[in-house]
C-alpha cells in the first residue's frame, strides 16, 4: 500500500488528507480523536487530492451536499457497515445512533454503532457528524463537540431546516 498525504485550510482548521493507493483513507481534523501516528500518512504530495480538495471546496461554499469520491476504508466489517450507512444520512439531517442500528437490522447495537462511528477515519466525507444521541444532544465528535456542533449548524443554514426532523433535533443547536 502506498499513502501520501496533504494539508488544506477550511472553516474548521486545517485538514489532513490521505490517500492509501490514490484513494481518500483519511480525513482529519485539527487535535482529531484516534488520528493515526503522522509517520504512517506518507510523503506529502497533494496530486491524488485534486477531486477531494474540489469538492470540499464547494462543500465548504455551500454548493456540495453529497460527495463523490472513491474511498479506501479500512475498518472490521461492521465498522465498514456503518460508515456507508452514514454517508445516506441526507445533508443538514441527523440521525441517532439507535436510528442508524435499527436502520442497519441491528436495533439493539446503537453502542457498538456509536464506537464505530467514532472511528470513522473520513470525517465530513463520510459524515458521522450527522449521528446525535436519542435526545438530540452532541454525543460527542472525534474532531470535537464544537467542531460537531459548527457543521451540523452550517449544513443545516444552508438547507434551511427548521430541525432534522427527528424529536429532540432543535435542542441540538442550543447546546453550548
Amino acid at each position: 500500500m502506498h499513502r501520501v498525504h496533504t494539508l488544506t485550510d477550511s472553516p474548521y482548521g486545517t485538514l489532513t488528507l490521505v490517500a492509501t493507493d490514490g484513494l481518500l483513507s483519511g480525513l482529519y481534523l485539527p487535535r482529531h480523536r484516534h488520528r493515526p501516528a503522522e509517520e504512517t500518512f506518507g510523503e506529502r504530495d497533494e496530486r491524488p487530492f485534486a477531486r477531494a480538495l474540489d469538492q470540499l471546496g464547494a462543500y465548504f461554499a455551500g454548493e456540495l451536499t453529497t460527495f463523490d469520491l472513491p474511498l479506501h476504508q479500512e475498518g472490521t466489517p461492521f465498522q465498514r457497515t456503518v460508515w456507508d450507512a452514514l454517508v445516506r444520512i441526507p445533508y443538514g439531517e441527523t440521525r441517532s445512533y439507535g436510528q442508524l442500528a435499527a436502520a442497519l437490522g441491528k436495533p439493539s447495537a446503537s453502542r457498538a454503532v456509536g464506537l464505530a462511528n467514532g472511528r470513522n477515519p473520513i470525517s465530513i466525507v463520510v459524515p458521522c457528524h450527522r449521528v446525535v444521541g436519542a435526545n438530540g444532544s452532541l454525543t460527542g465528535y472525534a474532531g470535537g463537540v464544537e467542531k460537531k456542533k459548527a457543521l451540523l449548524a452550517f449544513e443545516r443554514g444552508r438547507t434551511g431546516a427548521p430541525g432534522s426532523g427527528q424529536a429532540g433535533a432543535d435542542t441540538l443547536f442550543a447546546l453550548s
